[in-house]
């Protein structure tokens, strides 16, 4: 199953156990994240419904681009400016793509209603 993300103004296909390089995000090595901007979603030639699809990723390190040199110059002016830029990245392992946060989050939303019922009781007792 493949699927197309969002992330940093870019879009990714991705399938499970990809390694892709994005903009940077917030998160330490090891640490999971979950996407939930899909645009595309199928398997083979077929097109999936993206509603309430998840797509998890590991995050394996943060990391630096090679750097890029901006250099400019006007001709008889003695004008020379030399910089260079080091653009911060993530560098992501694609675990699993599918709807396993909305079943947790069902399962989180049906346990809620249980408990305030049990204590709507002994609060009026």
């Amino acid at each position: 199953m493949f699927a197309v993300v969002r992330t940093g103004g870019k879009q990714y296909r991705v399938a499970a156990g990809d390694k892709i390089v994005v903009e940077k995000l917030d998160g330490e090595a090891g640490s999971s994240i979950s996407f939930s901007d899909i645009l595309l979603a199928g398997e083979g030639s077929e097109l999936k419904s993206v509603e309430g699809l998840t797509v998890s990723a590991e995050i394996i390190a943060q990391a630096k681009a090679d750097k890029v040199i901006v250099f400019k110059k006007k001709r008889r002016h003695n004008y020379r400016r030399k910089n260079g830029h080091r653009q911060q990245h993530t560098i992501l392992k694609i675990t699993a793509i599918g709807a396993a946060e909305k079943k947790a989050k069902a399962k989180k939303a049906d346990a809620a209603p249980e408990a305030a019922g049990a204590e709507a009781p002994a609060a009026q007792a």
